[in-house]
């Protein structure tokens, strides 16, 4: 089955109209996307957006063979252009499904929000599941064999895909390819980084895909180490990587402090973004849950509070308890750590504060803290395969 996208972006499309936003300045050129609509082997449309007629034209592609358009999006879609002669567009009641004259079998597939996805298995066998902005299956996706192909909204919703990979409709075969892409993510570079992290890629609007043709998709990495200074947005650089997986452990090394408020406004902040489908625990014994193979992902955040904890417990505010072995014990700690990360079989992301290029702290405890921490970083990134500074909000690959 061949999937032509005759377009991949938003329902207003990218640039959006009149949008002053830097992501919409730079989207010019062959960064550009109309709105996100699919042509299945010349014969089925998926979703009839603005000028598809011209954006079939412009992918070497004609609309005179289409026997069947279907529509995704609630009443709030994309306006209609119908061009003369093709079918009139519907879209079919949750749970239907359709055999078209060409082979081609359909299925409306329930979603937890407005708007219909489709499940198209070609004659050929291959099958491919199409959602629409904001769409994820309702409840548990049936399973069955993976798709060959899913077109999705990955950056609005991650979590469709995470509930995909838990169903098992998405394998390590199924060729992820986000669609209706708007300017939440800065085109170019950062919107493939992005992308790639989740196991996904983008395409320009007028590619043809084939089902069964594996791309050339990064390597997703096992051990990530994620750096940045206060507010910078590492936490949240750190949960999406993870969003577009299912049963991620979230490991909070921060514990509880009764009676503070605005540290319990900050853990709320952060609780808040968590997907519904994460499990928290509290704790600063990392080796163990690195010693899990078989578990889920592991975010943990952040290593400088796990380090405040060992120091706490090798008594290192203590000139004396540090000059005594607290050096050596805390060493061996981080050792530890590093070891235990080097042999764990689990996808790990681990955030930790970067603090080396501030301000000399005035105190020997805040010097000797700021230190360690600066070797503890360099212990576990030369574990990780992939290392990122977050900057202002902005991600610096430093590794892979």
């Amino acid at each position: 089955m061949d999937v032509t996208l005759l377009g991949t972006g938003a329902p207003t499309g990218l640039p959006r109209p009149g949008c002053p936003c830097a992501a919409c300045a730079r989207a010019l050129g062959g960064q550009a996307r109309t709105a996100t609509a699919v042509l299945l082997d010349g014969v089925l449309l998926l979703d009839l957006t603005p000028g598809a007629a011209m954006s079939a034209a412009r992918a070497g592609q004609s609309l005179q063979g289409v026997r069947q358009v279907l529509l995704t999006h609630p009443h709030d879609g994309p306006p209609r252009e119908i061009p003369a002669g093709l079918p009139a567009p519907v879209r079919m009641p949750d749970g239907r499904d359709i055999t078209l004259i060409t082979g081609h079998r359909v299925r409306a597939v329930a979603l937890d929000s407005p708007g219909t996805g489709y499940d198209v298995t070609g004659p050929d066998g291959g099958r491919l599941l199409y959602l629409p902005p904001g769409g994820a299956p309702a409840g548990v996706p049936e399973s069955g064999r993976a798709y060959d192909l899913c077109l999705l909204d990955v950056i609005g919703r991650p979590d469709a895909l995470a509930r995909l990979r838990a169903a098992g409709a998405v394998g390590w075969s199924t060729d992820v390819v986000a669609v209706h892409l708007d300017h939440d993510v800065p085109p170019g570079a950062e919107l493939h980084r992005r992308l790639g992290a989740a196991g996904a890629r983008a395409e320009p609007d007028g590619v043809t895909l084939v089902l069964g043709a594996l791309p050339d998709v990064p390597e997703l990495p096992r051990r990530t180490l994620v750096l940045g200074g206060a507010r910078s947005g590492k936490s949240l650089e750190a949960e999406r990587r993870l969003a577009a997986f299912p049963g991620v452990l979230y490991v909070a090394t921060g514990g509880r402090r009764d009676g503070d408020p605005e540290w319990a406004a900050r853990v709320g902040i952060h609780r808040e973004r968590r997907p519904a489908g994460w499990r928290t625990v509290e704790t600063c014994d990392l080796e163990p849950l690195l010693a899990e193979d078989d578990g889920p992902p592991l975010l943990i955040d952040c290593l400088s509070l796990w380090l405040t904890d060992a120091m706490d417990t090798v008594g290192a505010w203590d000139d004396a308890a540090w000059y005594g072995g607290g050096d050596g014990a805390l060493a061996d700690r981080i050792s530890g750590l590093a070891e235990a990360l080097r042999e764990t079989g689990r996808t790990v992301v681990a955030v930790s504060n970067e603090v080396g290029s501030g301000i000399v702290p005035e105190t020997a405890s805040g010097r000797r803290f700021r230190d360690e921490l600066g070797r503890l970083n360099a212990a576990v990134a030369a574990e990780c395969e992939t290392v990122l500074l977050v900057v202002a909000g902005t991600v610096l690959p430093l590794r892979g």
